[in-house]
């Protein structure tokens, strides 16, 4: 007896799905793309629980037939391939002939269609891939899917599911995409009978661009608009005054079709080089437009990977412009800096230390301070008496002049090998000897030199000071609240942060739509930068997930807080404040890393030092 089988269809279709349905926005994505292929210009969106109950998709585009309706539930059945050369230049969003039937065989789905010349439409239902019925129905031009029940038949797949929150959260980042992508077509988002989001129709793409991104941040954008032989590139780009610390702001498209592509990736990313730190992404949006023939979308079942033929000049190309493009924005920018106007007193900081910006400059054309694209801040120390700051050029003249803020709140004490975490005479015995470019304090210590990275050091100290706080940590009251608007999906994700922010001073409310007012915030935080903050910390959430412990998501949140709130590179320090932090960093359970995992200080023995010198032979 053979051992070699073959696969019944129904099985066939359902390890299908598992290529093509990965979870209720990957529907969404697909029924979406096919009523786009249909010249749909209104598509309305209706979803139920998170799409495990329901999801609906409903168009206006062409609809099919009695036949055509039929044949659509048929594996590699496809309106759009006629022959082998249309593989090679493929001009739909979808056309591999599985999103259908996958989608079919692990849901009750109902399909009603009726061409716009037909009298009446026809209704077609299939439960777990088998057609139970057909029959004529009424309906308008157009088409609409409904798919039920998801993965009902397949129980190892449901149970994989997130809450409904993370569900829907996903399906209005799939929905938010492809209404940037095309801003000529009315989308429709709803949940549980309550209208999410709509992104009317309209004919200049900045307007899409700014409903999906933000206003705020749609202002800030720089349009890009090029043409380098048959390749067309156009778009927006943020400033990088704009840069997040995930790749959730880069929208990429190619021939209509949103993609993740590393090439294209990359490319901007080198566009940038230069003006944004490592580890932060611009927001922006790109759209390439090249013949058919010249990329290849058929690499992958979901059709998010692509691949160029000519991978090396698609790259030059967009490095090219986008360098291009944010050099002239510098240009116009650059200008004879103004008189400075005094610095405003600020009254609240963390233990003392208060990141301070220079005085404001003015840019003659745009009345924009020239602080929004150049980092020039200070440091300036707030004792309880009042603010002092240094002179240029010279320290304090004595440590009185500087109170000492709130100690350290006691740490839970473990039996830890502190050899391999402190120097041997502890942070605070060290001999300061001063500082290198502003950045790395060089200290002297019995076994040899050591350098403390002041930012990893003090970004340690505030984040344990967060974390060893019982209760709600001290907010002050914005004396006129802070409206904050976001794009879509960050929007979703905040309303569920709010009560969890509480604990930690950050008071928001909704305001409507995707704005929401701060009432007030951490007494250790500058309010000029909350909404940067909140947004770094929506963007950590989203990467964490939100049916995490609560508790990791608190503590993701603390390390953004205490990053904003630490000093930075290139901020001098006097003795005293060097000395003051070197105390604190010795009452810290892990003062060897920061909270993100990099180390706070590094030493050269004598040893290391004579064999560098070669005093020694090793």
């Amino acid at each position: 007896m053979s051992r070699i089988n073959i696969l019944p269809e129904i099985i066939a279709n359902k390890i299908a799905a598992g290529e093509v349905v990965e979870r209720p926005a990957s529907v969404v994505k697909e029924l979406v793309e096919n009523a786009l292929d249909a010249q749909s210009t209104r598509i309305m969106i209706d979803i139920e629980n998170g799409g495990r109950s329901l999801i609906r998709v409903a168009d206006n585009g062409s609809g099919m037939n009695h036949d055509d309706a039929l044949l659509a539930l048929e594996r590699f059945a496809t309106s759009k391939i006629h022959r082998d050369e249309d593989l090679f230049c493929i001009r739909t969003l979808g056309f591999r002939g599985e999103a259908l039937p996958s989608i079919a065989a692990v849901s009750r789905m109902t399909l009603v269609s009726r061409e716009g010349q037909s009298p009446g439409g026809v209704e077609v239902q299939i439960h777990g891939g088998k057609i139970l019925q057909v029959s004529e129905a009424g309906a308008p031009p157009g088409t609409m899917i409904s798919v039920a029940q998801l993965f009902y038949n397949t129980p190892a797949r449901r149970k994989f599911l997130k809450a409904v929150t993370t569900e829907m959260g996903h399906i209005a980042d799939v929905t938010a995409g492809m209404a940037l992508g095309r801003p000529q077509v009315h989308f429709k988002l709803s949940h549980n009978g309550r209208v999410v989001k709509q992104w009317a129709k309209v004919t200049d793409a900045a307007l899409r661009t700014a409903d999906v991104l933000g206003q705020v941040a749609g202002a800030e954008l720089i349009p890009v608009a090029v043409q380098d032989g048959d390749l067309k590139i156009s778009g927006y780009l943020g400033p990088p005054r704009l840069a997040r610390a995930t790749s959730r702001g880069i929208y990429l498209y190619v021939n209509g079709r949103r993609v993740r592509d590393r090439v294209i990736q990359h490319a901007l990313m080198d566009g940038y080089s230069g003006r944004l730190m490592k580890g932060q992404f611009p927001m922006a949006v790109l759209f390439l437009e090249l013949p058919f023939d010249q990329v290849d979308v058929n690499v992958h079942p979901t059709k998010h990977e692509i691949r160029f033929l000519d991978q090396r000049r698609i790259h030059n190309s967009v490095r090219n412009q986008v360098t291009a493009t944010l050099a002239e924005i510098e240009k116009r920018l650059w200008t004879v800096p103004g008189p400075q106007a005094p610095v405003p007193e600020h009254p609240h900081g963390v233990d003392g230390w208060v990141a301070q910006e220079s005085a404001p400059y003015r840019v003659s054309s745009e009345k924009r301070p020239l602080s929004d694209f150049l980092s020039s801040d200070r440091l300036v120390y707030q004792s309880r008496q009042g603010r002092i700051e240094p002179s240029p050029g010279r320290f304090a003249s004595k440590a009185s002049d500087l109170q000492s803020p709130r100690p350290t709140e006691a740490l839970a004490t473990e039996a830890l090998d502190q050899q391999t975490l402190w120097p041997a005479e502890g942070f605070a015995d060290l001999e300061v000897i001063g500082q290198f470019r502003g950045t790395y304090i060089i200290c002297q210590g019995s076994n040899g030199l050591v350098m403390i990275d002041q930012h990893a050091a003090h970004e340690r100290i505030v984040y344990e000071q967060l974390k060893t706080r019982t209760g709600r940590i001290d907010a002050q009251r914005l004396l006129m609240p802070e409206t904050l608007e976001l794009g879509f999906a960050e929007a979703q994700i905040l309303e569920t942060l709010i009560p969890r922010l509480d604990a930690l001073g950050l008071e928001l409310e909704p305001f409507g739509g995707t704005t929401f007012v701060v009432k007030s915030v951490p007494v250790l935080l500058d309010d000029r930068h909350i909404g940067r903050v909140i947004t770094e910390l929506v963007e950590k959430a989203a990467e964490i997930d939100l049916e995490s412990d609560p508790e990791q998501i608190l503590d993701a949140c603390r390390m953004v807080m205490a990053c904003h709130n630490a000093v930075r590179a290139n901020q001098h320090l006097t003795r005293e404040q060097i000395a003051h932090m070197l105390k604190q960093l010795d009452q810290c359970h892990d003062p060897g890393h920061c909270p993100h995992g990099r180390p706070t200080w590094i030493q050269w023995t004598v040893k290391d030092l004579e064999k560098a010198f070669k005093r020694i032979v090793s």
